[in-house]
């Protein structure tokens, strides 16, 4: 039997790759919502023109306009990577219950590994946080995808 966890992780991980073949930074998220997915997102940025075109923002929208509400709760994100503080700011703002992420992310990461924003105590609402869902395959395919991009510089 598969693990949830790892089913909803390796969507996400699908909409990283959708990213990766339009040269966009694979990262891919999906919001899940009584045990089916609601939502799904992956980074757009370059081609909207658009900083905040996060795989997370593009699924928190879908969800909402899914729900028809401004609050996510009993939602569970799926992402490839730790979120920045701008996605988890936003997952803050829209209650989402839970946060799934695959890589950590030592940079930019607002989930503890620089910043925690999705449990800071003086925020009005905190989301529980569990890293490392099929960390490889998630680091993998972000690493795969510099490395080529570095390649094609030289």
């Amino acid at each position: 039997m598969v693990n949830p966890h790892e089913f909803f992780m390796s969507e996400a991980l699908k909409e990283a790759q959708i990213a990766a073949d339009q040269d966009e930074v694979p990262v891919g998220a999906v919001i899940v919502y009584k045990d089916r997915i609601i939502a799904r997102g992956y980074n757009q940025i370059e081609r909207l023109k658009d900083p905040t075109a996060h795989a997370e923002m593009i699924a928190i929208t879908s969800a909402t306009s899914y729900l028809g509400t401004k609050w996510l709760n009993e939602t569970s994100l799926y992402v490839t990577i730790e979120p920045c503080s701008m996605c988890a700011g936003a997952l803050v703002l829209a209650r989402i219950n839970n946060l799934y992420f695959g890589a950590h992310d030592p940079k930019t990461g607002a989930s503890g590994s620089v910043v925690n924003i999705t449990n800071h105590k003086k925020l009005n609402h905190r989301i529980n946080v569990t890293g490392g869902i099929l960390r490889k395959e998630c680091s993998s395919i972000l690493k795969d995808f510099f490395k080529k991009k570095r390649a094609k510089r030289n």
